[in-house]
């Protein structure tokens, strides 16, 4: 599936290879889980609130990881 994470006031989408962004995820952040990183299509606010929290992140810096990677 492609996927990447994109961002308004209103709504987060992940659109671009989610599988490759979680990887790269789980190797830079060793506490994340498979769990922490399932993506579900309309799910995408829940998954960036549970890493934000995980990572000690806010949204729009957590977003800024995930599209640099």
């Amino acid at each position: 599936m492609q996927y990447i994470l994109k961002s308004n006031n209103m709504n987060t989408k992940v659109i671009g290879y989610w599988n490759i962004k979680k990887e790269k995820l789980k190797q830079k952040y060793k506490n994340l889980s498979d769990k922490d990183l399932c993506f579900s299509e309309g799910k995408e606010k829940e998954m960036i609130e549970i890493l934000g929290y995980k990572l000690g992140k806010t949204k729009q810096e957590l977003l800024n990881i995930i599209i640099a990677l």
